[in-house]
């Protein structure tokens, strides 16, 4: 397939990319500067604006455009960027395959677990309802976005959770934990969607292929707890985990992003891939953690 991927640069862009293309896709990656190669297109999402006959040259077309929600701290300003990058990305390409003579027959575009909010004791499938708070406002709109694609077009919106490899949020705990600094977030207990980078690039290559439309959980099949994601984490890189840190020092520290990141309990199940036939390569938290630093030589226990 010729795949066009919007946010190819990043975590998990650069990563589809590269599997892509050993599996033999052809990629083409949008990049906001004027396209230097011929696996480039251009494009200014924030301005609506994009190559005008690139919707007409691809098969599929991959969303992973948006503000990264690893950035600290979530000023008013941050959260209008997080929900705005987001939102006119996605707007774009619906957009420009609407206007297109042959539309792409898949649109993948990226979302979140945090559609569902904080529900804790709740298994939460594709069929259960939005929760409450503003990830679960962010990801609504967005979502709404993607299905402005054009009726002939297969969309799929992509509900990923935390992604263990070497970049995005765990980039940040993983440097938390090398210098000592982990430890029990709140009361530990609430549940961390998580996947492997490995599984992430391989559910959304597997879904351009599958007939799957609407909203798939992209997270691992095993939940886990933040203070087993945590603990874990330290355990194979040999350091300590000890320093427990209360709520209400977290929501002061980092308000809505504690709230919503790491409070918020989503005990999320990958039903429709699971029935789609996909398997996990990773199965648990603690092999993708494993996976995560072997990839680069990290030693691991």
């Amino acid at each position: 397939m010729r795949v066009l991927v919007a946010g190819a640069s990043g975590f998990i862009g650069t990563a589809l990319v590269a599997r892509l293309r050993e599996s033999g896709h052809e990629v083409v990656r949008l990049v906001r500067r004027r396209a230097e190669a011929d696996d480039e297109a251009s494009w200014s999402p924030a301005s609506g604006i994009i190559e005008f006959t690139v919707m007409d040259r691809v098969d599929a077309v991959v969303n992973l455009s948006g503000a990264s929600l690893a950035r600290i701290p979530w000023t008013k300003r941050y959260r209008a960027e997080i929900l705005d990058s987001r939102v006119s990305a996605t707007r774009t390409l619906a957009d420009a395959m609407r206007k297109a003579r042959t539309p792409p027959g898949v649109f993948l575009s990226a979302s979140a677990v945090g559609y569902y909010g904080d529900r804790p004791a709740e298994l939460l499938t594709e069929g259960s309802p939005a929760g409450d708070g503003y990830l679960a406002s962010v990801v609504s709109r967005w979502e709404a976005q993607a299905r402005l694609a054009p009726a002939e077009t297969r969309t799929v919106t992509l509900r990923s959770g935390i992604v263990v490899g070497a970049g995005g949020a765990m980039r940040r705990i993983e440097r938390l934990t090398k210098f000592g600094a982990s430890g029990r977030l709140g009361t530990g207990g609430q549940h961390w969607p998580w996947i492997s980078l490995d599984d992430e690039t391989r559910a959304i290559e597997h879904l351009l292929t599958s007939e799957l439309s609407g909203a798939v959980n992209i997270v691992g099949p095993t939940p886990a707890t933040a203070d087993r994601v945590l603990s874990a984490l330290a355990e194979r890189m040999r350091r300590p985990y000890g320093i427990a840190v209360p709520e209400v020092a977290l929501k002061t520290g980092l308000g809505v992003m504690a709230e919503e990141l790491l409070l918020a309990s989503q005990k999320v199940r990958p039903q429709r891939l699971l029935d789609d036939g996909f398997r996990f390569e990773h199965a648990t938290v603690e092999q993708a953690i494993d996976a995560m630093l072997s990839s680069r030589g990290a030693r691991v226990r």
